[in-house]
């Protein structure tokens, strides 16, 4: 989502963009009739988030909603806010759903604000330092390709990346704990797409060390971070969903990593 698609690939890339918009988009769609009943809004919140991000990543959306706000590529810094909210909300409900005791902290304490305050000023600080002005989808190819603000738009787009690697590096301990859990199937599947998203974010962090001719398998590294989260959640959700409808009562996720004898907390985390 981050870089301009490269000769030869564009029609390729925008039909990975638009199939991964629809799959977000028909989660958050089948998932709001439980929103509007008040049912654990903040994972609907996590669909909506994820679909909004992948629609202004789209060039033709992107160009639209950056000229409403100026054509100075303020769009580009919109979307890194609106990931940064997401894999943080993601983040959160999946460390409570499978109830892993050193996540939330690593996300939501001292170390993990410090983590995203220092984030969010390498992100801002290059941007308004570098010539933004150009609309362009990634901001390769705006029209001051100086040296200077070349680095200065690098060293924005590393720092965007570093804090969805950050949040799926403190998730992959509780998601792959999950997959070996005696959780429902569904449950244990949707932990291990979880898993792949989040190992996919964490390899998005070295998209710029790929040749020219492989930049474009950033395109489809970001598809599968965003995917592996909304369709892993999804797969939860699901799980959830089948065992309540079943003979027997549906332990928390947490409950799994349970002592016997201490499965009666109920979660609804996810």
């Amino acid at each position: 989502m981050s870089d301009e698609p490269t000769k030869g690939t564009p029609s390729m890339i925008s039909a990975l963009q638009w199939s991964t918009l629809f799959v977000c988009a028909l989660v958050a769609l089948f998932r709001t009739p439980s929103a509007l009943r008040g049912e654990n809004r903040s994972l609907f919140g996590v669909f909506a988030l994820a679909t909004f991000a992948v629609m202004l990543s789209i060039e033709s959306n992107y160009t639209v909603i950056d000229a409403w706000l100026g054509s100075h590529n303020y769009a580009n810094l919109l979307l890194r806010f609106v990931i940064y909210g997401t894999v943080l909300l993601a983040g959160y409900k999946i460390a409570r759903g499978f109830g892993h005791p050193t996540t939330v902290p690593l996300l939501l304490g001292p170390v993990g604000l410090s983590v995203l305050a220092v984030i969010a000023l390498a992100t801002i600080v290059p941007f308004l330092m570098a010539n933004t002005a150009g609309t362009s989808v990634g901001m390769a190819a705006i029209p001051d390709q100086s040296e200077d603000n070349r680095q200065l738009i690098r060293l924005y787009t590393a720092a965007g990346r570093l804090y969805p690697a950050y949040v799926a590096g403190c998730l992959l301990p509780a998601t792959v704990g999950a997959m070996r859990s005696r959780l429902p199937g569904l449950v244990r599947s949707g932990a291990a797409v979880l898993s792949v998203g989040a190992a996919a974010m964490i390899l998005l962090v070295f998209g710029e060390l790929l040749p020219g001719p492989l930049v474009f398998l950033q395109y489809f590294i970001s598809s599968t971070a965003v995917l592996g989260l909304v369709a892993g959640l999804a797969l939860i959700w699901l799980g959830r969903v089948a065992a309540r409808r079943g003979s027997r009562n549906y332990p928390s996720l947490a409950d799994a990593h349970r002592a016997p004898g201490q499965e009666n907390i109920a979660a609804e985390e996810l």
